[in-house]
């Protein structure tokens, strides 16, 4: 029997085409989200600078310790998202509210733990031998900024709430007034207006602690307020803590975050380990390191939209529309990467001049984000992937396979090619960038084929439990 043209089933092209756009609606916002919130370490950078050299030696300093922190609280916090968005898929919005009310507690309870490391950082810099002016400017940004941490680990709860229900433009619109917002009490607290101190480079502490509570207070204002957060009863009532489902919670987040932050820190350590070749290589790796950074919030936030995507089809019952929408996702990723990869290898000289003028930075940074061209393919797999692992709530093995591709492969490579004579002369910081560029194709090879096994467990088991 054949269908009238109206009814025929879409073509695997059209099909592509509408997941592409479901796909980047929600990324969409989550891409200007993350862009403002990495404006604001730019931001504060900026402005500590025209101080002085020491309030933005500071500011960076502090930066190298309290962002790892907040990578790893995102990523454990990232759970809430997963499951939300499994929740949606199954129509059980009822439970949803329960889970995130659970999923605060855990938020409150990690921030204020952020919030303990942060304010008892001063032997990590001890360590690592700042000079005691220095470390108490430092230490007065930690603090300060560490306040805030509480406010931002509820806001992530609830902004992975607003998410996994597929609404992510709260958190666009939400970052974009933080930014805003965080300019002029930069500008107050730094510069003492109004009658209060200037407080320099802490200031920039205090002012995003600040913001951080404000982006919370928003986040929660919309959620209660906004029609489509009704149905699950958020507000419905208080619960105390529940430790079984705050311990399913921590299953799943907790290798999330292990998994990022594991990414995250091994680019501090290769700055670790070049920091006696130079102040010029030095620098030519911060600034190939920076771009890069803002070139994969595209991929990065391709995955979290991954995430929702995969989360929501397995929770109607359909793992082969996850399967379809993972693929999708990963090859929207990949032709990001064909572009960006190409605009980084033909540009590279004027990106590394927008930094700075000095000619032996830019040859450095140029010659550097060369492997930044290179690895931008197995990046965009990685990550894509990952993300749709999260939505298979498949985490643990992401985890393993993040600490053994970077630490275990990459690294090791990375120090051999650049540091040592184990392969032939040392070539400085290019071999560790090539390490880099081997590892993040082993965790894009791992991951790929675990997401693969993945989706085809779930079909089996659809298959095995349908009459």
């Amino acid at each position: 029997m054949s269908f009238p043209p109206a009814l025929a089933a879409p073509s695997r092209f059209q099909r592509s085409l509408d997941e592409v756009k479901a796909l980047l609606a929600l990324a969409g916002p989550i891409i200007v989200a993350q862009l403002a919130n990495t404006a604001m370490g730019f931001v504060d950078a900026l402005m500590a600078g025209r101080v002085g050299p020491r309030d933005l030696a500071a500011v960076a300093l502090g930066n190298s310790i309290w962002i790892p922190v907040l990578l790893l609280m995102n990523g454990i916090l990232m759970a809430t998202t997963a499951k939300v968005a499994r929740k949606v898929g199954a129509g059980t919005y009822a439970l949803i509210g329960p889970l995130v009310r659970q999923a605060l507690w855990l938020g409150l309870a990690i921030g204020l733990l952020a919030t303990a490391l942060l304010m008892s950082a001063e032997p990590v810099l001890v360590l690592m031998q700042v000079e005691d002016s220095l470390r108490t400017t430092t230490m007065g940004y930690l603090q300060a900024i560490a306040l805030g941490f509480p406010a931002l680990a509820l806001y992530q709860v609830l902004r992975g709430f607003s998410d996994g229900l597929g609404s992510t433009r709260p958190s666009m619109v939400i970052g974009i007034v933080g930014l805003l917002l965080n300019i002029p009490a930069n500008y107050v607290l730094i510069y003492g207006k109004f009658g209060l101190p200037a407080l320099g480079g802490v200031g920039c502490g205090w002012a995003t602690a600040l913001v951080m509570y404000f982006m919370f207070a928003a986040m929660l204002w919309w959620v209660h307020w906004a029609p489509a957060y009704r149905s699950s009863r958020l507000f419905e009532h208080l619960e105390l803590p529940h430790w079984p489902a705050i311990r399913e919670l921590l299953a799943i987040g907790l290798p999330i975050g292990v998994a990022i932050f594991a990414e995250a820190s091994i680019f501090s350590v290769i700055a670790l380990l070049i920091g006696s070749l130079g102040a010029s290589v030095v620098a030519g790796h911060q600034v190939a390191l920076n771009f890069s950074s803002m070139v994969f919030m595209i991929p990065y936030s391709l995955a979290m939209a991954a995430t929702v995507r995969v989360g929501q089809a397995l929770g109607r019952g359909a793992p082969r529309d996850a399967r379809f929408s993972a693929g999708v996702a990963m090859a929207t990723a990949l032709a990001y990467a064909c572009c960006s990869a190409s605009l980084i290898v033909l540009l590279r000289g004027d990106i590394a001049r927008l930094y700075t003028p000095d000619a032996e930075v830019v040859a450095v940074a140029g010659a550097l984000l060369v492997y930044s061209a290179l690895f931008q393919f197995s990046d965009a797999i990685q990550v894509t992937a990952a993300g749709a692992l999260r939505g298979y709530q498949d985490t643990r093995a992401t985890m393993l396979i993040t600490l053994l591709a970077y630490w275990g492969i990459g690294l090791p490579i990375g120090y051999g090619l650049g540091l040592s004579g184990l392969f032939g002369s040392p070539s400085g910081p290019a071999g560790l960038w090539q390490g880099l560029v081997v590892g993040l194709s082993c965790a894009a090879l791992l991951l790929g084929v675990r997401l693969q096994r993945s989706a085809r467990r779930h079909i089996h088991l659809v298959r095995l439990t349908t009459p």
